[in-house]
């Protein structure tokens, strides 16, 4: 099966939903399902690994958000090229390593992966425009 940029965009999607199921996991561990069954009114927070991936999945929402205008812009005008395809796969790349470092805390490795992510979102900004 070939990917494409649609194709990786998609997968990331499939990505962020997974991150949403561990990190609900995994606050549910620590929070309880009473908690998570309730209106939340009282503000508990999740800690360690948890509220780890809490913040994980919180930027990884954002870097959805970000990833895909550009995407469907070249998408749209029919304008995928080789190094649209390329920054798609260092971003999918970048983010499978976001994930885990940062729900374990290498921060080195987790910033330099946001990084990567962060750039190619950027450069494909620019091939879009």
């Amino acid at each position: 099966m070939l990917m494409n940029e649609l194709s990786l965009l998609a997968l990331y999607g499939l990505f962020v939903a997974l991150t949403l199921v561990l990190q609900s996991t995994g606050v549910m561990s620590q929070l309880g399902m009473g908690y998570m069954l309730s209106s939340r009114d009282e503000n508990r927070t999740a800690e360690g690994i948890a509220a780890r991936l809490e913040r994980a999945e919180r930027n990884s929402v954002t870097a959805l958000a970000l990833i895909a205008p550009p995407v469907l812009i070249l998408a749209l005008r029919d304008n995928f090229s080789a190094q649209s395809l390329l920054c798609m796969q260092v971003f999918l790349a970048a983010r499978l390593v976001y994930l885990p470092a940062y729900a374990f805390g290498i921060r080195g490795l987790r910033s330099l992966a946001w990084l990567a992510g962060f750039t190619v979102t950027l450069l494909l900004y620019l091939l879009a425009l």
